[in-house]
């Protein structure tokens, strides 16, 4: 972490990876807005972490997203860097979908779009809200939450997988437009399932290891320090991190 905290935005921040990252970053000494759909929630979520705020968000709307930006920034006392984590999996379109896919035709046209609103519009509209400030204070960093590959192409993950493709392509353009503007974008992923919410309750297949939250940690910290400065369109898988680091480092 930097000398002077960094003031960091984590949208998505009452569960699963978002609140492992607004842990990580409010341990490491960052000063952390976390939000959620409720803001009551979010309150209460982010009085367990040190010096944290709560507020209520729901990205797919463009109100609550400057508003909650606006309080964000009061609060803060400027954003240094937006963590753009907030989604919903295929729970909301099929509770079953780790044992009983759907064939995409089977899919609820507002499930679709509920789904495609929170992971890819969400995203748009909070960068969009945030980047404006960053470029007018000089910098600033973005880290946009994506999935691995093959979740993008797996039978019976309409409208999750193209969601997730389509968060991940935005985040490869929003980081070209914004090259050499000292703001930088770059991807976190978990680097495989993950213990979190968006799973069905035991849908744990015998066997399957499955990674939890706290693996975000590492990286999210460290994209947040000083040594991450300029670390610009980078694809980082969080499993991965060490040996990633030690290649980096390495110059391998």
């Amino acid at each position: 972490m930097s000398a002077s905290p960094l003031k960091v935005l984590v949208t998505g921040g009452t569960s699963g990876l978002g609140l492992a990252m607004a842990s990580a970053l409010a341990a490491a000494g960052a000063a952390v807005a976390l939000t959620g759909r409720s803001a009551a929630r979010a309150a209460s979520v982010a009085a367990g972490l040190p010096g944290a705020a709560g507020l209520g968000l729901d990205v797919r709307d463009e109100s609550s997203v400057a508003r909650a930006v606006d309080q964000a920034w009061s609060r803060l006392g400027g954003i240094d860097m937006l963590v753009n984590n907030a989604g919903i999996g295929m729970r909301t379109v099929n509770p079953r979908f780790m044992t009983h896919p759907q064939g995409f035709w089977e899919v609820p046209p507002d499930g679709f779009r509920a789904v495609i609103e929170t992971n890819l519009t969400g995203y748009f509209l909070v960068a969009r809200e945030v980047t404006p400030r960053m470029l007018a204070v000089g910098g600033g960093r973005i880290v946009n939450i994506s999935v691995s590959d093959s979740t993008m192409r797996r039978a019976g993950f309409v409208p999750y997988g193209p969601s997730r493709a389509g968060s991940e392509a935005l985040s490869r353009i929003m980081a070209a437009d914004l090259r050499d503007t000292g703001v930088t974008v770059n991807l976190l992923l978990p680097g495989g399932a993950t213990v979190t919410g968006m799973l069905p309750p035991g849908a744990v297949p015998g066997g399957r290891v499955f990674l939890e939250p706290a693996v975000m940690g590492p990286p999210i910290v460290w994209l947040a320090s000083d040594e991450a400065a300029g670390v610009h369109d980078e694809r980082i898988v969080a499993a991965e991190f060490e040996r990633w680091l030690r290649d980096r480092e390495g110059g391998g």
